[in-house]
């Protein structure tokens, strides 16, 4: 039935089919563009045709997104809810700020960001990170996402971790359990749903679940007392959701990753920690589930594990298909899937403010949708919030005469007249992905002005460089942090060569004049020991344009000296 601009009100579950309630338990991933000429990951993200029949036909019960603006977003939104007959819901893996993902909005620095921040004012990071919670939460709803997959709670004490790293706030249980907690209060002023993640914790890991199966070796006592207090103090804050992690635990499950184990999402989280929200797989398209369980089997055991929502299986029809098999032979009990569809539909009601009707029929009560507000997005103070964080947690390091002061100096620019003209070489990780660097760029623009030349390098380059003799006066700037399916987060034995090449070169060609560093502070605290004490660097943990002129003006403009002090996050 055709509802252009309304939505259904939620029918009482139980009259639906077996298959229909299944169904709902499916949240497929989808382009946040429109057009299918525009799908960017074409193994994970279906066409048209096929979305709109995995809604309409299948029944799937929501849909997840990436990619477009936030202004196509709203297009979207509108678009999957007309589609359903049942309300979607529709999430985002948005951590910093609905402008992670989608331009147009507010992006945050990562949450790493307040944890620094609380080393020096606790009750700042707490206000701040309530903030940016509210703040989300508000520009998620204005373009129709209803799910928050956020915070992620994962205490990161593996400095080498690829996957989680910068995501965490910070290193101890007491820092993230606080700062998550109070990004759930900011959020949950806003009608949406919140979600903990990745339980039991996947912060000392040096794995990337995308890729593979990290497993981790700590035992109970040591679980109790690093990686669970966080979920604990969220469950507390009433979060709506926890998601689970792809990782194995031999203390708790000698055998099944957490996502398919029933002993620590069922046993655990529901009876010990007594939870009892919604239970999120991270998505099955992942490595280290689909690679070693495959499409159909991996859903089956998650559900059998005790979760209520399977996220992003790599065959969504075939997961429903085979989970409707299990119950129907009995390997699943009946009354776990009811289970699993009260707590879901407690949460649509949550976000969609509908009634249940309880009638049989699907001629159900209409409402109209909230409407999309795109003048919600990236207000004054929302900018303000982002830009206080960044100014809190970046970090400069300055010295009288530092080569900085030397290259700014007009005899030492006159003087390099006539030999090498100085360069800005920017290293990326993707140079064809980077959303965050454009010729309009500060990283790109600053430096102009101070007569840069520009290169721009990323991972598959680099290597370009090691044949370089005579290299002219160099401003290098690292945009490095943990990225999925890379299988790394720190600097890679290149970066640290060219480097350690660059502070080698004489002084009268300076070599290596300044450093920045945006992203993982794991990554500069690999640097710090071998940079001489004359050589000038900053740190962002932000990436955005905006770290981008803070941290720039700030070690071009005022020269104000601060102690080199480790980084600890």
């Amino acid at each position: 039935m055709t509802k252009t601009g309304l939505l259904s009100a939620l029918p009482d579950w139980e009259t639906l089919s077996l298959r229909q309630q299944i169904a709902q338990m499916i949240v497929v991933r989808a382009s946040g563009h429109l057009f299918d000429h525009q799908i960017e990951y074409l193994q994970w993200e279906a066409p048209h045709a096929v979305l709109q029949r995995s809604i309409q036909e299948l029944g799937v019960g929501g849909v997840i997104l990436l990619g477009g603006s936030a202004a196509e977003i709203g297009l979207r939104t509108q678009q999957l809810q007309d589609w359903a007959e049942i309300p979607l819901v529709i999430a985002a893996d948005i951590e910093e700020g609905v402008g992670q993902r989608f331009a147009g909005a507010t992006w945050f620095p990562p949450p790493m960001a307040l944890g620094q921040i609380a080393r020096e004012d606790a009750a700042l990071a707490i206000d701040l990170a309530l903030q940016m919670g509210k703040i989300t939460a508000q520009e998620a709803k204005a373009i129709g996402l209803n799910w928050v997959l956020a915070p992620v709670v994962d205490v990161n004490n593996n400095p080498a971790n690829p996957v989680i790293n910068v995501r965490s706030w910070g290193d101890t249980p007491e820092l993230v359990g606080q700062l998550g907690a109070a990004f759930l209060q900011g959020a949950q002023s806003v009608s949406v749903l919140t979600t903990a993640k990745h339980f039991p914790g996947h912060g000392d890991t040096a794995i990337d679940s995308h890729l593979e199966l990290p497993v981790i070796d700590h035992d109970l006592t040591r679980l109790q007392q690093i990686e669970l207090p966080p979920f604990q103090q969220s469950i507390g804050a009433q979060v709506d959701a926890i998601m689970t992690a792809h990782i194995r635990l031999p203390a708790l499950d000698p055998i099944h990753p957490a996502t398919l184990s029933r002993s620590i999402l069922t046993g655990l989280l529901r009876q010990q920690m007594n939870f009892d929200g919604l239970i999120v797989t991270d998505a099955l398209i992942m490595g280290a589930i689909l690679d070693r369980y495959g499409a159909t089997a991996a859903p089956v055991m998650a559900v059998e594990a005790g979760a209520d929502i399977v996220l992003m299986p790599a065959d969504p029809e075939g997961a429903i298909d085979a989970i409707c098999e299990a119950v129907e032979t009995g390997r699943i009990p009946l009354t776990q899937i009811q289970a699993s569809l009260d707590r879901i539909w407690k949460a649509k009601q949550k976000v969609s403010d509908m009634p249940i009707t309880g009638s049989s029929t699907h001629d159900w009560e209409r409402h109209t949708p909230p409407p999309i507000d795109l003048t919600q997005l990236a207000q004054p103070e929302a900018i303000e919030t982002a830009n206080v964080i960044l100014q809190h947690s970046t970090q400069i390091y300055r010295s009288n005469g530092d080569r900085l002061e030397q290259f700014l100096s007009q005899r030492l620019i006159a003087a390099l007249a006539d030999r090498l003209a100085p360069r800005n070489l920017i290293l990326v990780d993707d140079a064809l992905n980077c959303g965050f660097l454009a010729r309009s760029a500060p990283a790109v623009t600053l430096p102009a002005e101070l007569g840069c030349s520009l290169q721009v390098l990323d991972r598959n380059t680099i290597g370009l460089l090691t044949a370089e003799t005579n290299p002219p006066p160099t401003l290098l700037q690292l945009f490095i942090r943990g990225n999925p399916f890379r299988g790394s987060a720190g600097l890679t034995q290149t970066v640290q060569e060219l480097v350690s090449r660059l502070i080698r070169e004489d002084s009268a060609s300076l070599g290596l004049f300044a450093l920045v560093v945006y992203g993982s502070p794991y990554a500069l605290e690999s640097l710090t020991t071998q940079l001489p004490p004359d050589l000038p660097y900053g740190f962002s943990y932000g990436q955005m344009p905006a770290a981008q002129t803070i941290v720039l003006n700030r070690l071009f403009g005022n020269g104000q000296q601060k102690q080199n002090q480790p980084f600890t996050d």
